[in-house]
């Protein structure tokens, strides 16, 4: 999966901050969804890559319980985490034991569950 996101990092339209994003969404039968940040001059229209990834499936026609794991790959040596937004939306579609793999270029990751990257989510439970 490193050379898969390494080689997608290069798709990524970053002009403002330089920071590229990409993520690689995996259903539970297998199918991939690649997505990387794109940003725009008006920043509240930039999107990240994991939510690339992510609305990729919705629009296939995967539904919430369909994702199994998410890989995520800043360029850069730190191993990054997802933004907030990301996780809401990563907290909305998969289940909460599902597997966030944040990895660098190097190889290095931490895996974190969906629970443990939110603990705290804002679901349908708390429109009730």
């Amino acid at each position: 999966m490193q050379e898969k996101l390494v080689k997608l990092l290069e798709n990524s339209y970053s002009p403002y901050s330089h920071f590229r994003v990409a993520a690689i969404a995996v259903m539970k039968d297998g199918t991939e969804f690649r997505g990387v940040n794109v940003e725009n001059a008006s920043y509240g229209a930039t999107i990240c890559a994991e939510r690339s990834a992510i609305l990729g499936a919705v629009s296939a026609g995967y539904k919430k319980g369909d994702f199994s794991h998410l890989y995520v790959m800043c360029d850069s040596d730190i191993i990054g985490m997802p933004c907030f937004v990301c996780r809401a939306v990563i907290g909305e579609l998969f289940d909460t034991d599902a597997k966030v793999i944040c990895m660098n270029p190097k190889g290095e990751e931490e895996v974190h569950t969906v629970g443990e990257l939110c603990p705290y989510p804002f679901n349908e439970e708390a429109l009730n």
